[in-house]
């Protein structure tokens, strides 16, 4: 059973360099105005460039946060964003990775929130989607491939990548998917390890991390052991508090997440109608940034600026405090053997889950032999050359504003 060996990775700094929170800042940032095509896409090009190029952290750390972030409820590009602050720059920069990478989409979202509710209408954005989306397909396809070939690292991992891609093209739930293939391969790893000294050390670590986990929780966020109701502007809380609830609960794409929104706010409460959630998840997933921005314009429509970022502090705050939990976990994981196989595992689902989605995403943005030629050649590009990422987007970006210009 050498196959279902774990990947061994060690502490949180063990292959990952320690950097300054300017230098995290500044990339975040750069990274939540530039980031087109939804989680998928955000996870390939931080993999390129924090991996590839900067070498900020290994494949295989890479691959462990990605895991992590796929396992608990949120947005999971934004999740591996605040993963890799900590992993960074510390608690500091588990709040300046996230916020960095949140709030530029954030605030783009509520202009275009401003001018939809001024105009009454949504800005035109097809011609900068036709040429970005060919370009973020070669993106997807480059990060596969390199993740791919650390990941699937036995015949068997292999096998469980290919099932995993088939069940999630049946629409099987993204949980049993991820907990499942993980499970599975612990369990059979766990028949041929059981009883050794090892595992039990593994699993009796646990109960100090996690209480220190819990201790540095309360340090970060003080306010979150408190479970009382304070006074609070009409509207206000109730805003907040069902925007945490779906930030707490949503797994999956932003598709699940338009199953919730429309759930509380069209159905339960009436707030928003059908054609405006249409609306604020299309304007989520066309611009760059995390597709739960999404709730930046609905909170605009239902209590204007303020209730913009109410809104936002309230479906993104699960998942600094999930990371917050989850994050300094992950290393004492991968001391147990038993805990590691589950861990690659749930690696080998995400990444079949990524490639699912960018064969759905294929099948929209290739139309014609221009968006093909993009794919192929940015494909190209990124993997005989290393073009950076970002200017490939910029670029498919003006070709597609072109290509509007001469049909139109």
């Amino acid at each position: 059973m050498a196959d279902l060996e774990p990947m061994q990775t060690g502490t949180p700094g063990d292959d990952a360099k320690r950097g300054s929170l300017k230098e995290l800042a500044l990339f975040f940032l750069r990274l939540g105005v530039t980031a087109f095509g939804g989680p998928a896409a955000h996870i390939a090009i931080m993999e390129d460039e924090l991996v590839r190029r900067r070498k900020w952290l290994s494949r295989e750390k890479f691959l462990d946060l990605l895991g992590a972030s796929s396992l608990i409820p949120g947005p999971s590009s934004s999740e591996l964003a605040i993963h890799i602050g900590y992993l960074r720059a510390g608690w500091a920069g588990l709040v300046i990775g996230g916020v960095c990478f949140i709030f530029p989409a954030a605030i783009l979202v509520g202009i275009i929130a401003w001018a939809y509710v001024r105009f009454g209408h949504l800005p035109q954005v097809a011609a900068v989607l036709y040429g970005v989306k060919p370009v973020v397909i070669a993106v997807i396809l480059q990060a596969l491939w390199g993740l791919g070939r650390t990941a699937v690292k036995s015949s068997l991992l292999a096998i469980a990548g290919l099932v995993c891609v088939a069940l999630s093209v049946a629409q099987v739930n993204v949980l049993i998917i991820l907990f499942g293939t993980g499970a599975i391969l612990a369990g059979i790893h766990a028949l041929y390890r059981r009883g050794t000294e090892n595992e039990t050390k593994g699993a009796l670590s646990f109960v100090p991390a996690w209480r220190a986990s819990r201790a540095a929780l309360v340090r970060i966020f003080p306010w979150a052991a408190f479970t009382g109701v304070t006074a609070a502007i009409p509207g206000m809380w109730s805003l907040f508090l069902v925007f945490l609830w779906i930030g707490s609960i949503v797994f999956g794409s932003g598709y699940v997440l338009l199953a919730f929104l429309r759930a509380d706010l069209v159905v339960h409460r009436a707030w928003v109608t059908d054609a405006q959630l249409v609306d604020a998840v299309a304007i989520g997933q066309v611009t760059p940034g995390p597709v739960f921005t999404t709730a930046t314009f609905l909170g605009y429509l239902l209590r204007g600026p303020v209730g913009a970022l109410v809104a936002t502090v309230g479906i993104f705050l699960p998942a600094f405090i999930l990371v917050a939990i989850s994050g300094p976990l992950i290393p004492l994981i991968r001391r147990s053997t038993t805990a590691g196989v589950f861990l690659d595992g749930v690696n080998v689902a995400s990444l079949a889950l990524m490639a699912a989605v960018s064969y759905q995403l294929g099948r929209s943005a290739i139309v014609d032999w221009l968006t093909a030629a993009l794919v192929i050649s940015s494909a190209v590009l990124l993997l005989r050359f290393r073009i950076n990422s970002a200017w490939l987007v910029l670029g498919g970006a003006i070709i597609g504003i072109a290509a509007g210009l001469v049909r139109g």
